[in-house]
C-alpha cells in the first residue's frame, strides 16, 4: 500500500519518506510554533491573543474610527489604551502559564 507505515504482508515497519519540498506553511502549524517557542498550549494561546490585541490597538482602531474633533481623538486613544491593557493581561497570563524548565517544579 502506498504511504503505509507498515508492510501489508509481513507487518515490518517502513521508514517514512521525508518530504523534499518544505512549504512555508509548516512554520505556521500550531505544534511547530509551540515547539519552537517552547511554550505550553495555554501560554501560546495567550501569546496569540496578546498579539491580536496589539494589532487591534495599533492598526484596526485607527482604521475604524476617524478623528474629527478633540473628543473623537480622546475616544480613539481610550480604545487604544483598552486594547493595550488587554494585550498586557494576555502576555501576563502567557508568562504565568508558561511551562517551567526547572525539573524540580
Amino acid at each position: 500500500m502506498v504511504g503505509s507505515l507498515f508492510c501489508h504482508v509481513c507487518g515490518a515497519s517502513r521508514e517514512a519518506r521525508p518530504s523534499t519540498a518544505a512549504h512555508w506553511t509548516l512554520y505556521l502549524e500550531f505544534h511547530n510554533i509551540k515547539r519552537t517557542l517552547g511554550l505550553s498550549t495555554a501560554s501560546l494561546i495567550a501569546f496569540v491573543v496578546g498579539m491580536a490585541c496589539l494589532l487591534m490597538a495599533g492598526i484596526a482602531v485607527g482604521l475604524m474610527y476617524s478623528v474629527q474633533t478633540f473628543n473623537d481623538f480622546q475616544a480613539v486613544q481610550l480604545f487604544r489604551m483598552q486594547w493595550l491593557l488587554g494585550a498586557i493581561a494576555a502576555f501576563a497570563a502567557g508568562l504565568l502559564l508558561k511551562k517551567s524548565s526547572d525539573p524540580k517544579r
